[in-house]
Formats: structure tokens, C-alpha cells, sequence
């Protein structure tokens, strides 16, 4: 990790090493949003472009809206497995 990050996001800092120490660099990089994004809600975490190992050529992000979706879908799940529903009912 790089001083500039733990400078710039000194709460999620550890929680991104500690993903990279136990996973890899690629695993942070392939489960960001659905892992590690989330803590946004209760501290600032950098986007996913301005993690130190992240490389646009290798690898891709989710614009805003791609994020909101994605949220949105995962919220609609929850709510049909805690009411028993489906989607249509």
C-alpha cells in the first residue's frame, strides 16, 4: 500500500490491506464493489481506479450509475428473500 492512500483514506486503508494480504491484489480488484465499496456508507474509501495496483488496461470499473444498479438489484433480492416474494407477486 502506498503512503498517499493511507494518507488520503486512513479508515479503509487497513480494511484494503487487509484484503490484499489475505486474498491478493487481484481479488480486491475482482470482488471491490461487492466487498469492499459497501464501507462507503460509513466511511470515505477510494474508487476503484485509485487503488495503487489498479491498472485501466488490465482492468475494469463501474461507472456511477453501473454501481447504482448493481445496488439496486442486490436490495431488491434481499427484500424477496426476507418477504418470500418474487419479483412479479
Amino acid at each position: 500500500m502506498t503512503e498517499t492512500l493511507e494518507d488520503d483514506y486512513p479508515e479503509a486503508a487497513p480494511y484494503i490491506r487487509d484484503a490484499v494480504d489475505n486474498h491478493g491484489e487481484e481479488w480486491v480488484l475482482e470482488h471491490y464493489y461487492e466487498e469492499l465499496y459497501p464501507l462507503g456508507r460509513v466511511m470515505d474509501v477510494p474508487e476503484k481506479e485509485e487503488l495503487p495496483f489498479y491498472d485501466a488496461d488490465e482492468h475494469d470499473s463501474m461507472t456511477e450509475t453501473e454501481r447504482v444498479e448493481m445496488y439496486e438489484a442486490w436490495a431488491a433480492y434481499r427484500e424477496n428473500l426476507r418477504t418470500g416474494t418474487k419479483p412479479s407477486e
